[in-house]
């Protein structure tokens, strides 16, 4: 037995790379066809599609049919040929297989309508998230468009889809659109909560596909949970409001997290953030970012001000720039009013943050609505 969403796995492998596997000698998209006699190198591979296609013999299909095709295998067999070569870790048993993809037309938001008991398919997005790949639209966002480092987005496992995908094993699942980014949440110890969505089409008026999206049962207020364990008295953290900002601020070697939405902090994540703010009730353990002085290597460098507390704090110190708009001002309000509640601000009053601010609010230049669109544009003009 195959699972439908184990084919779509398979399906999605980069195509070029499923042919550089096989031995073929991939320049420019196309390679010597094997199915007629080639000598012009018409064979054509379309990463888009993520398919290839022949133009003189017509030979076509996906990567498991280029497998099938190249080595003269059946289906399952070239499943079990391009699991073992991927490291995806998926064993065919018989020849009781489905392809058939299903296409979602659920209208989402940000978290969908869930019943109580719903929660996400761990397991299946923990196979799904095994092998981070990033398809062309992927990298064009991220790395032509955004400018991010590889090596903070490979750390982070993200991963991308071509077409659309089951978001888990149901045999009536509800699908992520493709293309699109996939981006792991987890809690603060690594464990994976659940996979959001970024949807990478170009948007048009009458393109309805939302976003974002999140499995049915998701609840993920915070992103890049870990990064908390890393923090010693001293550390600056900025908060920011997207992923994608998030990024970028790990990019310049900066430790961030991303919040969306206040209103959706649950009890636990709110006391998660104050512990960080107070020395007494800090979430690490002694060993664990409790030192005697903050590692001064690690610590970014701002005003003067900034520079004492760094020196002299027991708390981490928070900063945020707040997207330039009503929800970004909305954000950053409704963060610092919840983290100061029960919370000694480290900052005397009289420095520009209020009288009980423990976020310190950082403006971006006129014309640019977020960081990640600032960070783009300076990387884009050195």
């Amino acid at each position: 037995m195959i699972e439908q969403h184990d084919i779509y796995t398979l399906q999605s492998l980069p195509i070029e790379q499923v042919a550089e596997v096989l031995g073929y000698r991939v320049t420019r998209h196309k390679a010597l066809c094997p199915f007629h006699n080639d000598t012009h190198a018409s064979l054509t591979f379309n990463t888009r599609k993520n398919r290839y296609r022949c133009y003189v013999c017509g030979a076509q299909g996906d990567s498991i049919n280029l497998v099938m095709k190249s080595l003269r295998i059946n289906f399952l067999d070239a499943c079990s040929y391009l699991s073992d070569q991927f490291g995806l870790g998926i064993t065919p048993t018989d020849n009781k297989y489905t392809t058939k993809r299903q296409v979602s037309s659920v209208k989402t938001k940000f978290f969908n309508k869930t019943k109580d008991n719903e929660k996400p398919d761990i397991a299946y997005l923990e196979r799904l998230m095994a092998q981070p790949i990033l398809n062309n639209e992927a990298k064009q966002f991220l790395f032509d468009e955004r400018k991010l480092s590889p090596e903070v987005i490979a750390s982070l496992g993200i991963s991308s889809i071509s077409y659309n995908c089951p978001m888990s094993s149901s045999p009536k699942p509800t699908y992520y659109d493709g293309p699109a980014l996939l981006i792991p949440y987890r809690d603060i110890n690594g464990k994976l909560l659940s996979v959001q969505s970024r949807y990478l089409a170009p948007h048009n008026a009458n393109n309805e596909v939302p976003r974002f999206r999140f499995p049915r049962g998701s609840h993920c207020s915070i992103y890049n949970l870990p990064v908390l364990k890393t923090l010693k008295p001293g550390d600056h953290l900025f908060i920011t409001e997207g992923c994608s900002d998030c990024w970028a601020l790990l990019s310049v070697g900066y430790k961030a997290i991303a919040i969306p939405s206040a209103t959706l902090l649950r009890t636990e994540e709110i006391k998660l953030l104050k512990g960080i703010l107070q020395a007494d009730s800090s979430p690490f353990p002694t060993g664990e970012g409790r030192g005697e002085a903050p590692n001064k290597s690690t610590t970014p460098n701002h005003t003067e001000c900034d520079q004492f507390h760094t020196q002299n704090s027991k708390f981490v110190i928070l900063h945020m720039y707040p997207d330039q708009d009503a929800p970004g001002e909305q954000l950053f309000q409704q963060l610092n009013e919840l983290l100061s509640q029960s919370v000694s601000s480290p900052f005397p009053t009289g420095e520009g943050r209020g009288e009980a601010s423990v976020l310190i609010r950082h403006q971006l230049p006129p014309g640019f609505k977020d960081i990640g669109a600032y960070y783009a544009y300076l990387h884009r003009n050195p």
